[in-house]
């Protein structure tokens, strides 16, 4: 973020690229299954949820096609919480570089977060699979998920830009996300659908869908599986509410990157 023309530099491009493929070959290396785990682990993880909220507690029943539904969320979810773990803790893995070379440290952020990019469009193909063995009809608004994608990423890229910044000097930041984030799985409908919240309360209904987590998810679910999804767009009345996530993205993603910038030139000293 220290000088964004140097994004169109090749050596920057270059640099980008190889950090990205490094960062990807190491996080499987090691393990037997491998780049399956890519996979497996939002797939296991969907099975859990899927047993104990859908067949024991009965979450989703008036849900068509609820377990595409369920792994859609957790997919996401999964994303989102990979994304800021990695990108927080980035530029401290990568101190070694820093010291040694002269580049712009977003490379390293950017460069960490993309192998959560890889694998959620791994996933993203398991779902469509998934998705068409369920039943669910392709439309033509399977191609505004990208949209989707793009917001959820900004969002996680302003939280690793950010918290990344500060977890240089305060270490503890990384483990305090990490217990925030347990929090942020609970104000999310990821395991339990809106319209459950919305029979308690159309108050807390509303509030839930103004988390930018929970309107990115609901937005994929009404574009990729049913328009029945109860979605911010839908549900909120007026248009300055119906913003309010586009614009807290907009607002962590800015605030995170000028933050980024203004600490990246200590971080060869604090890291």
């Amino acid at each position: 973020m220290s000088n964004m023309p140097q994004v169109f530099n090749r050596r920057n491009r270059v640099l980008l690229k190889e950090l990205s493929k490094t960062d990807f070959k190491l996080r499987y290396q090691g393990s037997v299954l491998g780049y399956l785990w890519a996979v497996l682990r939002p797939m296991l993880l969907f099975l859990i949820l899927y047993v104990v909220f859908s067949k024991i507690l009965r979450f989703g029943a008036d849900i068509p096609h609820y377990p595409v539904y369920l792994l859609c969320g957790t997919i996401f979810w999964n994303f989102f919480t990979e994304c800021t773990n990695m990108g927080i803790q980035s530029i401290v893995m990568r101190g070694d570089l820093i010291r040694k070379l002269s580049f712009p440290k977003w490379i390293i952020t950017i460069s960490t977060t993309s192998t959560a990019v890889i694998n959620l469009f791994i996933n993203i193909c398991v779902l469509i699979i998934f998705a068409l063995f369920n039943g669910v009809t392709p439309s033509w608004t399977w191609l505004l998920v990208p949209v989707s994608i793009i917001e959820i990423y900004s969002l996680a890229l302003g939280i690793a830009f950010l918290l990344g910044s500060i977890n240089v000097k305060y270490r503890d930041i990384a483990s305090i996300w990490e217990v925030m984030i347990q929090a942020l799985f609970y104000c999310a409908p990821i395991i339990y659908p809106v319209s459950m919240v919305a029979n308690y309360s159309v108050l807390a209904a509303r509030i839930v869908l103004l988390n930018p987590i929970a309107q990115v998810i609901q937005d994929v679910r009404y574009n990729l599986i049913t328009n029945t999804t109860i979605t911010t767009w839908n549900y909120e009345g007026s248009w300055w509410s119906k913003m309010v996530p586009v614009v807290l993205v907009v607002v962590v993603f800015f605030a995170g990157a000028i933050y980024f910038r203004k600490k990246c030139k200590y971080f060869a000293e604090e890291v």
